[in-house]
């Protein structure tokens, strides 16, 4: 074969299990020959429509067969795939559309409306509905396509584009602090090695079967899960969304053998009345990621006789980058472990020129380097080139090394939280605060929460002469942004604490008021 991305998996898969099923989903079973098909047909009819080569295709919906058949079968053309985060806003997805300049959008299952909602500020040619979603929006248009149909009018001779691990193969978004998302180009390079990485640190074996609840738009229900899972040639259990009392049903139903969860799914899933009775005995590995495992959480999944694999990474690693194997998860609890196979990590003194490497115990940023570790961020030389020092990207994370090497983080240099596993950027968030007319200054910080593990508190000045509420402010970003990234409550105060050159100092602010 010319093409060695992503796009070639299904059809050497098929050469070598295809009767093997790879996708499970809703009742339906696909085997890899079906999926090697389903995937080429769908190339066909996404050519048809004008997809060529470095051509974007985005994807709006649940997880569905037809996200992974779309990430393929833009692999096969040479094309590039944009997932898209469901839970945003519609006017956050008209952006992401606009800047990768997505020709092609494919909506699943109830996200017609929504994508309906972005022909008027988005670029895009042509939208695709799955499972007749579109048919109530789209039937007066031209550049509608049916799903099905457009699969049942591809031909079935096999694409070979020649595609190179160098080549782009994603655009994942990742919101930034300058309060606008980029997008971080990953390679078919990135996704292949981060793939090999997974498949030798989690050892994973050919009759895996794997959950799939974490959303397939993040990068690590999709690149720490999913495809390495489909790469090993096993089994992808896909659900739309997350249900703690489904989740039982599941792994009995089909064995599962493999979840990955924030630790929020994984809390929900102890606390459920089933959980004492529950047939767990399957489980083989369970990783958490997107933000700490408290230790209570730890010990009731080891009273049932499972083990979290815990890690740390970032959609610009594709993501992964540190990883606590089993043998370690006890005497290591806490850590994020140790750089992955094909990956090289240093922790480094965050206020010097250079790469110094910290002492054990010392404070300091993670940095990492790898084939895994993305080209840049899309449409943006200027800030491409200031996150890499000497080809080490710098993550804006603190962490500290043990003695035996072992990493653990401590901090974000950055002032990003995580809500339940999302990233929340607090520059986005006060972008959006400041355009009410009775807003004079505000910050976002984080506050612990026992549920979602922090959420957003505002910090406000008010206009003068105005007198705003705290329902009025949280009301009025109602629908511009997701609703995890919209602060769970405001303080107001007369002022906010700034250095002598103006800039704004978060820590008082955090001193002040970040208790919960």
């Amino acid at each position: 074969m010319h093409n060695e991305g992503l796009g070639s998996w299904p059809a050497r898969r098929a050469r070598k299990t295809p009767r093997r099923t790879a996708l499970v989903h809703d009742g339906r079973t696909l085997a890899y020959a079906d999926l090697d098909e389903r995937v080429t047909r769908l190339a066909h009819g996404l050519r048809s429509l004008g997809v060529r080569r470095g051509d974007r295709v985005a994807y709006l919906g649940p997880n569905h067969p037809s996200f992974l058949e779309t990430l393929f079968a833009a692999g096969a053309l040479g094309a590039v795939f944009v997932p898209l985060n469901t839970r945003l806003a519609a006017p956050e997805i008209a952006y992401q559309l606009a800047d990768s300049g997505t020709s092609v959008l494919v909506c699943g299952p109830a996200h017609a409306g929504l994508a309906d909602e972005l022909r008027a500020g988005a670029p895009v040619r042509s939208f695709v509905a799955v499972d007749g979603a579109g048919a109530q929006y789209f039937q007066d248009y031209q550049d509608h396509q049916d799903y099905e149909d457009l699969l049942a009018g591809g031909a079935a001779d096999r694409i070979d584009e020649a595609v190179g691990p160098d080549d782009l193969c994603m655009i994942m978004y990742t919101s930034g602090t300058s309060g606008r998302p980029k997008g971080a180009m990953l390679t078919h390079g990135n996704i292949i090695w981060n793939a090999v990485n997974v498949l030798i640190d989690h050892d994973l074996v050919a009759d895996e079967v794997a959950l799939v609840s974490a959303p397939l738009f993040h990068t690590a229900g999709l690149n720490m899960l999913t495809l390495p899972v489909l790469l090993k040639g096993g089994r992808c259990v896909l659900v739309a969304g997350f249900d703690p009392e489904a989740t039982f049903d599941l792994i009995e139903k089909h064995r599962v053998t493999f979840m990955f969860g924030v630790p929020t799914m994984f809390q929900q899933v102890a606390r459920s009345p089933r959980w004492e009775g529950a047939d767990l005995s399957s489980l083989r590995i369970l990783t958490c990621g997107g933000a700490p495992v408290p230790p209570t959480l730890i010990a009731a999944y080891g009273e049932r006789g499972l083990t979290f694999l815990q890690g740390y990474g970032m959609t610009e690693a594709a993501p992964g980058v540190l990883f606590l194997d089993a043998e370690h998860a006890e005497s290591k609890a806490g850590s994020a472990g140790v750089q992955h196979f094909f990956s090289d990590v240093r922790v480094v003194a965050p206020d010097e020129p250079g790469l110094r490497p910290t002492g054990p115990g010392e404070i300091g940023e993670v940095v990492v380097r790898g084939p895994h570790v993305f080209r840049g961020y899309w449409g943006l030389p200027a800030e491409s080139a200031a996150a890499f020092t000497d080809g080490w990207f710098r993550s804006g994370d603190a962490a500290r090394v043990d003695e035996d090497g072992y990493a653990h983080i401590v901090d974000r240099i950055k002032d990003m939280f995580i809500s339940g596993g999302e990233n929340v950027y607090p520059a986005e968030v006060e972008h959006a605060l400041l355009t009410h007319p009775d807003v004079l200054e505000c910050a976002v910080i984080g506050v612990p929460d026992d549920e979602w593990g922090e959420v957003g508190r505002a910090v406000v000045v008010a206009r003068p002469g105005s007198a705003p509420t705290a329902e009025d402010l949280l009301a009025a970003l109602a629908g511009r942004l997701a609703a995890y990234k919209i602060p769970k409550s405001v303080v107001f105060t007369g002022a906010l604490p700034r250095n002598g050159a103006g800039k704004l100092l978060k820590q008082p602010l955090r001193a002040d008021f970040g208790n919960p």
